[in-house]
């Protein structure tokens, strides 16, 4: 990232998480993965479990470090790690909390149309002006 940008949107799921810190007119773009990416496991009949292992702490970690310096954070996934994300921050990185401005289900955009959305998304919620 070569400037700071007050806002951020994060796109993730097991596999990856694509992190823009963007302001009116400009982008960044970061692609994490995780080290170990989790398995899709196919779920039995009649047996325990959900069918889905959990994602890496470290994974959700670094996404959460990647919007530390943010002021507001847009949290996107077709699944469950968007709030997986959520709850590790809550838990190990509480100060971030206050700046995430919504958790939305979003399926798999571009990455423009994602920044459309999140800065159309962060105007509609009063957090695009820092």
């Amino acid at each position: 990232m070569t400037e700071h940008h007050y806002h951020a949107a994060i796109w993730i799921d097991h596999r990856e998480a694509r992190v823009f810190h963007f302001s009116p007119t400009d982008v960044d773009t970061l692609v994490l993965h995780p080290d170990n990416p989790t398995q899709h496991i196919h779920h039995k009949a009649n047996s325990i479990g959900a069918g889905h292992a959990s994602t890496s702490p470290d994974y959700l970690r670094a996404v959460a470090e990647s919007v530390s310096d943010a002021g507001a954070v847009l949290i996107t996934g077709p699944a469950n790690a968007k709030t997986e994300l959520v709850e590790y921050i809550r838990l190990h990185e509480p100060k971030l909390m206050k700046v995430i401005a919504g958790v939305e289900a979003v399926d798999h955009p571009t990455d423009a149309q994602l920044v459309a959305y999140a800065r159309k998304y962060l105007t509609a919620t009063d957090r695009m002006v820092p």
